[in-house]
């Protein structure tokens, strides 16, 4: 499938794809990303080792739409939220006299 990423052409196929991809480690996902395999990617990641660009060069959405395109499935995982004040957080700061964490 002939895609352009960072305004220059690419043909990817799937099995393209999967051959870049084996070996490579995934880094931790915080936003959008690839399943390749069993494994999620950061969809800048998949660019990065797909096109052997820089991560700046290309957006995320170029990416998702070349690997939704070529049958990967690709999703957006939500950033991780500070952890809520409980009661016994709240308890025990009122104890030691300090403010709780928000």
């Amino acid at each position: 499938m002939r895609c352009v990423i960072a305004r220059f052409p690419f043909e990817l196929t799937k099995n393209g794809v999967l051959e870049a991809m084996k070996g490579v480690v995934p880094e931790p996902v915080s936003g959008p990303f690839v399943t390749i395999g069993r494994r999620n990617y950061p969809a800048k990641q998949v660019g990065a080792v797909v096109t052997r660009q820089d991560r700046r060069d290309f957006g995320v959405d170029e990416v998702l739409r070349a690997m939704t395109r070529l049958g990967f499935t690709c999703g957006t995982r939500p950033a991780a939220s500070a952890p809520a004040v409980t009661d016994e957080i709240r308890r025990a700061s009122d104890r030691l006299g300090a403010p709780p964490a928000a």
